[in-house]
This record gives C-alpha cells, structure tokens and sequence, in this order.
C-alpha cells in the first residue's frame, strides 16, 4: 500500500531540498511544489483564482507521481498550503481545495522550521521573523488537526534529513 509523506512548512525552510534528498535516499518518486512552475511562467503578480489553478496542477503531478511509486511517494507540500495562503492573502479559499483537503489521505508530516536563515527568492514573500513564525506555528495548527503523524523537522541540513529519514521509517513501519 502506497504511504504519502508530505514535507510542509513556511517558505525558504528546506522544504524542496529535503523532499528530493529524501526521495533520492528511498529511491522513491517525489512530487515537486507546482506553485513554483506555475508562477515562474506567469508574468503578472498572482491573484485568487490562480491559487486554484496551482491546486489542481498539485493534484495532478501528486496524482501522476503516485502512479510511478510503489509503497512511499514525498510530497513537496500539499494544498494545507494553498489553503493557508489563500486565506492569508484573499481571506478566503475556493471549496474545490477545502473538499481535496478533506479528501486526499497522507500517512505523515514532516514540518520544517523556521531555525535556518532565509534565502532571498523574487517567489517569497515573508522574509520577516514574525511572520515566518506566524505562518510556522499555522501550518502546525493545521497538522494538528489533520490527526496524522509528524515531526518538526529542524537543525543543520544533515541533522534535518537523519531526523527525517528515521521518521519515515518509523512512519514505514506503523
């Protein structure tokens, strides 16, 4: 049976780099954050209903990867995301996410923290330490809630992927 690890946190938190690490370390397929291609090629500032656009996309590369994967799949982030920025930036969020987010099972969290220095990127938003905390302790609220597994995931690069490598095998295992 296919187990889904997600690796969520705020923005410039190792996220992408640890999803592909551990991915590699598994030798599992790995789903890359969507919003990243999506804005990359979009020459304006994005606005609400693009935020559903990026979800879907994240549906379908999650949903095609999946179908390569045997028995572990890493996500790079999931709509919680899009969810939070959705709500964050327009005050509201498009029924489609909320009925995904309710719908779409994963075994396990790994929440990144916010313990490492921002790396600037003309996608971010919020270099500020309030608010990388601000959006830190609302991802964990969201995970708390889910009821699923997870770890926060922090220290030096090598320390965040030996942290996450044993919690995958424990996630594995139960």
């Amino acid at each position: 049976m296919l187990k889904k690890v997600v690796v969520i946190g705020p923005e410039s938190t190792g996220k992408s780099t640890l999803s592909q690490t551990l991915a590699a370390h598994f030798s599992v397929p790995w789903v890359p954050e969507y919003a990243r291609e999506y804005l990359e090629k979009l020459d304006r500032s994005y606005q609400y209903d693009d935020l559903l656009k990026i979800a879907k996309g994240q549906v379908a590369l999650e949903e095609k990867e999946a179908e390569k994967a045997k028995n572990l799949l890493i996500c790079d982030t999931d709509l919680h995301v899009i969810k939070v920025w959705s709500e964050h930036k327009f005050g509201k969020v498009d029924e489609w996410i909320l009925d995904q987010i309710r719908e779409r099972i994963y075994d396990a969290y790994l929440l990144t923290d916010i313990d490492i220095p921002w790396q600037e990127d003309p996608l971010r938003e919020h270099p500020e330490p309030k608010m990388r905390r601000y959006l830190f302790d609302w991802y964990q609220r969201l995970i708390q809630q889910s009821g699923v597994p997870f770890i926060i995931v922090s220290g030096s690069e090598e320390e965040r992927l030996r942290k996450s490598i044993a919690a995958v095998d424990t996630f594995m295992k139960g």
